[in-house]
């Protein structure tokens, strides 16, 4: 498959990547760290699973398509955790994953 049928996944999991890593760094600025220890857990893991993705998708390789589940999985774990927080960079990362599931989901179908 290649690169530009898979457009908008790569669009979405570049925009997830980015929202996760400025959500970590933004989280490690908060007063209370350790109540956002598995926010920024979560936004390392979902960033790293997308970055994966997205070059796999962006090469066109045969193994891209198979970790749309785990990475979906991965972006809805962040998005949920995220989405518990009222910090703006924790809502806006929220966001980006739940867009990224759905580009992962139409991209999978």
């Amino acid at each position: 498959m290649h690169h530009s049928q898979n457009r908008s996944a790569i669009d979405a999991l570049q925009e997830c990547i980015l929202a996760c890593e400025h959500c970590a760094s933004a989280c490690l600025q908060e007063e209370d760290v350790k109540m956002m220890a598995r926010c920024i857990s979560l936004d390392r893991d979902c960033a790293d699973i997308c970055r994966l993705t997205m070059t796999l998708l962006a090469r066109g390789s045969e193994h891209g398509k198979h970790l749309l589940r785990e990475c979906m999985e991965v972006c809805e774990a962040c998005a949920a955790e995220c989405g518990k927080h009222q910090h703006d960079h924790c809502q806006e990362c929220a966001e980006a994953c739940r867009r990224c599931v759905e580009a992962c989901r139409s991209l999978a179908a």
